[in-house]
């Protein structure tokens, strides 16, 4: 008897044809590929699931297996596959995720356009008993109206941050009510261009900034400062005694940034006339052409009566008013920011002589090494300004209406 051994099929499993085994797809990088590659593979703030993608097209670029790679990295070997088809059918942005539709929207876009709404309002005008709107209160408004079932103060605050929305901050303003706003502005702009009435100033023509920082008070502390430390902020005692206050008065020469000051007890004509005084007595002013003083509208130096007793007392003095309620185009407001923050705040002197001693020590200091400020703001700045401010009267009109009763 003879004996056959059984036939094997190379198409055939268990007498069942067999489906072709899909060969890995091999994958070749370029050097931009592979470069940005490295830095996902490596990157400290790369995600963890952006790095181990990375890591399978590295080590599949190098020639290794799927079952390698996936006893390498720690990754299902159906993992290691799929990262690499998709790899090799579209490169580097496969890599990422896919867009999911995600958890259905929970509210609708008529819900958050309503608390958007709500928000953009002063709650005065809603009858609620609140100067501002906060996420929380905005969050209990939106549930007492119904607008929305139950609503978090998180989510109120995400949808105000998409459009920037935060009712919780407020700016102050004032409406310009100087008639001759425009004039007076674009005569002082020029000034600090060296400019004036349309001609350059010369050589022998100066510019100064002049006005009175009230009230300086000396503020003696119940307990000695504590100076900084390691991770420890420098600490003032709550409690002081008062030393009574002054009046501190600087003159600021715009384009030679020297600052001439004096301390009174107190403002008006005749301390200001004192502080003019000590400017014009000294050089270069004394011998000057003409000597521009820039001031504001107060009582030491408002109107025609005090520009005409400058220029008695000093033939060469010019006076210029800044517009009313105008006080930023005043370059020695600047001057004084720097005060109170550098010789001032946190306000501990023992007594008044102790601030002056200060206010004149500063004055040394700065004029040793300061340069003059960078003054941007034009003409062409002020008429757009301007532009912005009428257009905004115009589709507002009871806003300006409002003000100018005022």
């Amino acid at each position: 008897m003879r004996f056959f051994a059984p036939c094997r099929h190379p198409f055939l499993v268990n007498g069942s044809p067999a489906l072709p085994l899909a060969s890995a797809r091999p994958i070749s990088l370029t050097a931009s590929e592979c470069e940005r590659l490295k830095k996902m593979a490596n990157g400290h703030k790369t995600e963890h699931r952006l790095r181990q993608r990375a890591q399978v097209v590295l080590h599949v670029a190098r020639g290794r297996s799927n079952a390698r790679i996936a006893t390498g990295t720690g990754l299902h070997l159906d993992t290691v596959r799929t990262w690499r088809d998709r790899f090799a059918g579209n490169r580097l942005p496969a890599l990422s995720d896919r867009k999911r539709s995600g958890r259905p929207a929970f509210f609708t876009p008529v819900q958050v356009a309503e608390v958007k709404a709500l928000a953009c309002q002063l709650p005065a005008e809603t009858g609620t008993p609140l100067s501002r709107w906060s996420c929380p209160e905005l969050a209990r408004e939106v549930a007492a109206r119904a607008i929305a079932g139950s609503i978090s103060a998180s989510t109120v605050r995400r949808w105000l941050r998409e459009d920037a929305i935060k009712p919780w901050q407020y700016r102050s303003w004032i409406f310009i009510r100087d008639p001759n706003f425009r004039a007076k502005a674009a005569r002082v702009m020029d000034l600090y261009a060296r400019t004036f009435e349309g001609v350059a100033l010369g050589a022998d023509k100066y510019v100064i900034s002049s006005d009175e920082k009230t009230s300086v008070q000396a503020r003696c502390r119940c307990h000695p400062t504590l100076a900084p430390g390691q991770a420890r902020a420098m600490r003032v005692n709550h409690e002081y005694r008062r030393g009574g206050a002054l009046a501190y008065l600087a003159a600021y020469d715009v384009h030679r940034a020297r600052v001439f000051g004096r301390c009174e007890p107190t403002t008006g004509i005749v301390p200001f006339m004192k502080l003019v005084t000590q400017v014009m007595a000294t050089e270069p002013y004394a011998s000057a052409k003409r000597v521009f003083w820039i001031v504001d509208n107060g009582s030491s130096h408002r109107g025609k009566k005090a520009a005409d007793r400058l220029t008695k007392a000093f033939p060469n003095a010019v006076m210029v008013h800044t517009p009313v309620h105008a006080s930023w185009t005043n370059q020695i407001e600047i001057f004084f920011s720097v005060v109170q923050r550098k010789v001032v705040a946190p306000n501990d002197f023992t007594d008044l002589d102790q601030v002056r001693d200060r206010l004149r020590a500063f004055e040394d200091r700065h004029n040793a090494t300061a340069q003059p400020f960078q003054w941007k703001f034009t003409t062409s700045d002020l008429d757009d300004l301007l532009a912005r401010l009428d257009r905004h009267t115009a589709d507002h009109p009871e806003e300006s209406s409002v003000t100018l009763a005022a």
